[in-house]
């Protein structure tokens, strides 16, 4: 893979390329190297990039075209999830165990995947920012023992979904439809397609249509 040489972040204050400049294959991806520090990550999420790695890689940047979103109007409630959430056997909570939703999303075991893009470095960062107040994670217990969650940056009206886990059926859906029915987001980006998550509304959105969105909302 050739990578373009302005893609290449040298040091702490090399700015990212623009948005429009990302690749097509693999696609979006916009830079390499940098580090997860609180301010690179701020500056990624407020342009619409994200890190997405393989553990021992540097770390590369991404801005897909399109972009999976959801909002609270396109959320789709399937009649057994509308089922499952009037028997109120799950308790929600956010920012409650931070630590544990980020480890579990780490460790859980994925179909088709041998291991997760969650490392220790984003672990560490990640952690950091939740101690900052710019990322957020929701709970849901069974029985007071936690079962499933999520968690993702905070910006503005935005909700940038990180990653997600479930311990027991439809516990992650659960956090999920809290998260786009009930935080006050008004868009939540989904990063690229994902047949779980379309089943419950999200689509595709052109990147330079989430953009612009993006940026009106990062001001409310």
């Amino acid at each position: 893979m050739n990578i373009p040489e302005a893609f290449i972040l040298y040091t702490p204050n090399t700015p990212f390329p623009q948005v429009e400049l990302a690749l097509e294959e693999p696609n979006g991806l916009i830079a390499i190297g940098g580090d997860l520090s609180p301010n690179r990550l701020i500056s990624a999420y407020q342009q619409g990039i994200f890190p997405w790695y393989s553990e021992n890689d540097p770390v590369l940047w991404y801005c897909p075209n399109p972009r999976m979103v959801i909002t609270p109007e396109t959320l789709h409630i399937s009649k057994s999830l509308r089922k499952t959430l009037r028997t109120n056997q799950f308790t929600l909570k956010t920012n409650s165990n931070f630590e544990r939703v980020i480890h579990h999303c780490k460790s859980i075991k994925r179909k088709g995947q041998d291991s997760t893009w969650i490392d220790k470095a984003m672990v560490q960062a990640y952690t950091e920012l939740h101690a900052q107040g710019v990322v957020q994670s929701v709970e849901v217990y069974q029985n007071a023992e936690l079962v499933g969650g999520l968690y993702g940056v905070r910006m503005g009206k935005v909700f940038f979904g990180e990653s997600m886990f479930s311990l027991v059926s439809n516990a992650s859906k659960i956090a999920f439809v809290h998260l786009v029915q009930n935080m006050g987001y008004e868009l939540v980006d989904c990063q690229v397609q994902n047949p779980h998550l379309q089943s419950l509304g999200a689509f595709n959105l052109p990147r330079d249509a989430f953009i612009q969105r993006l940026d009106e909302l990062l001001l409310k």
